[in-house]
């Protein structure tokens, strides 16, 4: 039927596939598995990064996973109704034989940028923390009483 193989998890194509590739993982083992690996795939992977917000009722909490990132190269701005979490990573990793020659060597440097709309919010009263590569931002919500104002008919 036009030529297409049906997708299924029991398709012979895709396991012959799948095994054909798997071949080869045996040579990347040593050079690309570590946590510089990790942190490059986290960075560029989908570009972004790991966030749950909830409304906790008189304030918002927002909290991001940020793996590997110190707490000074992450940046937060609140501007009309919006906040944006930032973050920038710079690393490099070393290994050296015996002769102090170069077995491997990898840098790694990668920003990341989300913003979520949460409306108006107190401004004076948020507080963020970062801890174990954890950010953790609340954010006290502004009620307007006066929301609804009866206009005069001249």
């Amino acid at each position: 039927m036009f030529g297409l193989v049906p997708f299924a998890s029991k398709n012979n194509l895709a396991k012959k596939e799948d095994a054909f590739g798997r071949l080869f993982d045996i040579f990347n083992e040593p050079f690309f598995n570590s946590p510089m690996t990790s942190m490059h795939e986290w960075m560029s992977g989908m570009g972004t990064f790991k966030v749950d917000v909830k409304d906790n009722g008189s304030s918002y909490q927002l909290v991001a996973d940020l793996p590997g990132v110190k707490k000074e190269d992450v940046f937060l701005d609140y501007e009309n109704g919006y906040l944006t979490i930032q973050a920038k990573s710079d690393q490099e990793k070393e290994e050296k034989d015996e002769a102090n020659k170069y077995v491997c060597r990898e840098r790694y440097i990668g920003n990341v940028s989300r913003s979520f709309y949460i409306g108006d919010i107190d401004k004076e009263k948020v507080n963020a923390e970062f801890r174990d590569g954890i950010l953790t931002v609340d954010m006290p919500k502004v009620y307007d009483v006066n929301k609804t104002k009866q206009i005069e008919i001249h």
